[in-house]
């Protein structure tokens, strides 16, 4: 089928309209050569989608990129990424991180993203190792693990090694805080962010990073 996805035909489509157009779509269609994911990204507004709405264009693009499009969410610019988390609501989160490989799909992408922007300046000769453990997977929790040495950062899935610190939360938590829309000392004080081991470091973590601004 012939699509236009221009900024102009996206804001003209109601969100229903969107998700089934981007369906239809075959991943081959070489239409699909001139679709940027940053267009499609800044067309997208979660507070006018429905809690399960959000988590349908997601998959929609998902589907997408994996039949081979060029739309993967590892092609979306930072900022983009992280207006669309600071204005997705708690349920529409929720309602993405409770779809098994969804779930896997923008939690991989939010710590790929981490190895990027991942400030070696600051890091200097630090050496550790923090596991961030998120809560309500399918198959208990998500254990995810940083590793900073030689002024590098490198993800693992897994527990490699023994970590400095655990940081358990959260999807939903983890993913306002990786996209600067929370606070990790307000999100440690009500209780839905905890630290076993070094919580001073566990503190600055996140400072050795750069955190998009929406």
């Amino acid at each position: 089928m012939t699509i236009d996805l221009t900024t102009e035909a996206i804001a003209k489509l109601s969100p229903q309209e969107l998700i089934s157009t981007l369906r239809q779509v075959d991943p081959a269609d070489p239409a699909l050569n001139d679709v940027d994911i940053d267009v499609i990204a800044r067309g997208i507004d979660p507070k006018k989608l429905g809690r399960d709405e959000f988590a349908d264009l997601l998959d929609a693009l998902g589907a997408l990129a994996d039949g081979g499009a060029d739309l993967d969410l590892a092609k979306m610019d930072p900022q983009n990424f992280a207006r669309i988390i600071s204005r997705a609501s708690k349920d529409q989160i929720e309602a993405v991180t409770s779809r098994r490989g969804l779930r896997e799909r923008v939690l991989d992408e939010v710590f790929r993203r981490m190895e990027v922007h991942f400030r070696s300046e600051r890091a200097g000769a630090t050496r550790a190792v923090v596991h961030f453990r998120l809560t309500g997977g399918f198959d208990g929790d998500d254990v995810y693990e940083a590793v900073i040495e030689n002024a590098e950062c490198a993800i693992n899935k897994g527990g490699t090694r023994d970590p400095r610190a655990v940081v358990t939360l959260g999807p939903v938590e983890f993913l306002k805080l990786a996209t600067g829309n929370a606070s990790a000392p307000v999100l440690f004080m009500t209780g839905k962010l905890k630290v076993k081991g070094d919580l001073g470091f566990a503190a600055g973590f996140m400072s050795l990073f750069n955190i998009p601004k929406a």
